[in-house]
This record gives structure tokens, C-alpha cells and sequence, in this order.
């Protein structure tokens, strides 16, 4: 069986990893033997992603690097589209695997499908109900031509089933969390990076477009995070993208910024951290997976399980909703919130399924 994985952002790599270990153990033990090929569009320019960040993270480097980032929503799925599909013309695969809602889903599945190639989609089910965000469409478009989409939550087969996808040619399958694979497997080869020794902390993120392009919601976001920092330090790993917008804005940062972390060093600042603030959807169940109350400045999120348990609060930018918010997290309570994503084994499942589907 050979599987195409289409991935475009360093997220996606840390997913997909658990996919490529799962692959490596079953070829070690079974007589049929799984080939992955993976191709990276290049949608995300990252220059951490270096052969020292595959190595650390037992990442096989892509067999296809596309080089294909920039330019408006269309131009770059467009572009993408146009070149998966002369690599599955090459390759012909009997599957082509993606992950989340970037365009890189989008032109994977789609390219696929015109190729009459199914399609497995991870983390599929997922909504926002926010259709002004270009994630909820590439996830809604890639949902509809999926042979089998791999739910992490029993809230996203759910979704789907709303959907009608009951009555479709495909297969809905709650598999559990990639990510909290990776989680589980990358906590041992967590490294602290270079912040002052503190003995308790809030972790923080700010990336989203809708929080950094709106002065008003950068501006309540921030003015809250200086308030909290006066009385607990608050830690920034800060895209400069973002702080150049602060600095423009002329926003004061009061809270300890300190460039973007790699994902080692995210896990260890989640496994000390007391408290995290964010605007990350991925950041939001890596909090639960160590058990750290979450506040989330957005106004939706996907992960509804999470805020349905009280383990994450849904803020938006509000000021003094976000301090409320942090007085209220100190009381939060796990017990209510075990297990919603699954076993740790989530990669095992979807190879199995694959190899299931291709036997039948």
C-alpha cells in the first residue's frame, strides 16, 4: 500500500510524524509492507525547520518539496493543486492523506479527487461555524470528498452527522487526537528555553489574524496581559510579525516576550507553566494534554469539548473578561474532562483502518 501525505506547516509535520512512526513499526513486524511518500507544499516558510529539526523530531524529510507559499488564498491552493497533481500522477498512491484545514488540505484532497484517488482526512469534523475563516472552508470542502474522514473528538462525528454524512459513500471514524500522540511520545525531549528562572508562570500566545489586524482587540489583549504580569510573571513566545504591530500601534508590552520557541521548548513551557492564554487552536488541547487550564481569545473555537468541561474559557478580546477568566482558572477541575481524545493511539488506528479499507 502506498500513501501520499500532502503537509504544509511545521503543525503538520509534528502530526504527520506520528503517522510515519506508525508506518516504520508496522513494516518492522508485517509482511505488508506500507510505503509513505510525503510532499511538502512549502505553505509555510518556517527556519526552524532545519535537518536538525528532523532529526530531533524522527521526522522523515519530504520526498517532494514544493516551495510553494505566498500570495492570496487562491493563487497558493491553486498552485498547490496544479503541482500534488503532477506528484500523484507520479506516484499513483492508493491514498492520499491530510491533516487539518491549511490549503495545503484543501489542494491535497482536491488534486486527489480529481484523480479519483480517495482521500483520508485527519481531524475531519471539526467546525468553528465561522465562515469568514479560510480554515472552516478548507475543512467543510475536504470533509465532502473524503473516503474516510478520522474524527478526533465524538463533538466532530457528531458535526458530521448533522451533516448527513451518514448517508454518504465514505466511512466516519472517532480515532482520537494525533496530537496527543505527539504530546505523549515528544515530552521526554522537552528543553526549557532562555527565560529568567521563575517559579510559577502564564503562558501566552497571540498569532490569529482576527486579534493582530483588529486594533482594538490587540490593544484589550495586551493592556490584559501587562495587568496580569504585574502580579504573575506572563511569558510571550511572540511572532514578530505581532510585536511589530504592538510597536506601530504604540502598545506598550510589560509581559516577557521571547521569540518564537520551538516545539520542544513549547512542551516544557506547558508542562511548568500555571495558566495558558492563546489564540492557538493546536495550543488549546496541547494545554489539556497537561492538564493546564486554558483561556482562549477567540470568539469560537473547535474544540467545544473542552470548553463544554470548564477545563477552557472562550474570552474573546475582552479585557476584563480575560482577568475574570484567569481568577476563575485557578479553580478548574479535570476530573469532569478525561479522555476526550482517545488513547494516545490515534496514528495506530488510521494505519489500521487504511489496511482495513484496502483488504476489504
Amino acid at each position: 500500500m502506498k500513501v501520499v501525505t500532502v503537509i504544509g506547516a511545521r503543525p503538520q509535520f509534528v502530526k504527520a510524524a506520528t503517522f510515519s512512526r506508525a508506518v516504520r513499526e508496522h513494516n518492522q513486524t508485517s509482511q505488508k509492507a506500507v510505503q509513505e511518500v510525503i510532499v511538502h507544499t512549502g505553505q509555510h516558510y518556517d527556519a526552524n525547520m532545519s535537518d536538525i529539526f528532523f532529526e530531533e523530531m524522527q521526522i522523515p524529510k519530504p520526498d517532494y518539496s514544493l516551495g510553494i507559499g505566498g500570495g492570496t488564498h487562491g493563487q497558493m491552493t491553486g498552485r498547490q493543486l496544479e503541482e500534488i497533481e503532477k506528484v500523484l500522477l507520479e506516484e499513483k498512491p492508493d491514498w492520499v492523506l491530510v491533516y487539518g484545514d491549511t490549503n495545503s488540505t484543501l489542494a491535497g484532497a482536491l488534486a486527489a479527487a480529481k484523480l479519483h484517488i480517495p482521500v483520508a482526512h485527519v481531524e475531519a469534523g471539526l467546525r468553528s461555524f465561522n465562515m469568514r475563516m479560510p480554515e472552516e472552508i478548507n475543512r467543510i470542502l475536504t470533509d465532502q470528498i473524503s473516503k474516510i474522514l478520522f474524527c478526533p473528538t465524538d463533538t466532530a462525528v457528531q458535526n458530521l452527522v448533522r451533516e448527513g454524512f451518514k448517508d454518504k459513500s465514505c466511512q466516519v471514524r472517532n480515532v482520537g487526537d494525533v496530537m496527543l500522540d505527539a504530546a505523549s511520545f515528544y515530552t521526554q525531549s522537552a528543553k526549557r528555553p532562555a527565560i529568567p528562572e521563575y517559579d510559577s508562570f502564564y503562558l501566552c500566545t497571540i498569532h490569529r489574524a482576527e486579534n493582530t489586524d483588529d486594533e482594538n482587540r490587540l490593544k484589550s489583549i495586551i493592556t490584559a496581559l501587562n495587568e496580569l504580569s504585574e502580579t504573575q510573571p506572563v511569558i510571550c513566545p511572540i511572532h514578530p510579525r505581532t510585536q511589530k504591530l504592538a510597536e506601530c500601534l504604540g502598545l506598550e508590552i510589560k509581559f516577557d516576550v521571547i521569540p518564537p520557541v520551538s516545539y520542544f521548548e513549547m512542551v516544557w513551557l506547558l508542562e511548568h507553566c500555571e495558566i495558558v492564554l492563546t489564540d492557538s487552536g493546536g495550543l488549546q488541547k496541547e494545554a489539556y494534554f497537561f492538564s493546564k487550564p486554558c483561556i482562549t481569545m477567540r470568539d469560537q473555537t473547535e474544540w467545544v469539548e473542552l470548553v463544554n468541561t470548564g477545563v477552557n474559557q472562550l474570552v474573546g478580546a475582552d479585557k476584563q473578561a480575560i482577568l475574570n477568566a484567569v481568577d476563575a482558572a485557578k479553580a478548574t477541575n479535570f476530573a469532569q474532562a478525561e479522555n476526550l481524545y482517545g488513547n494516545g493511539e490515534a496514528a495506530k488506528a488510521i494505519l489500521a483502518a487504511l489496511l482495513e479499507f484496502e483488504s476489504a
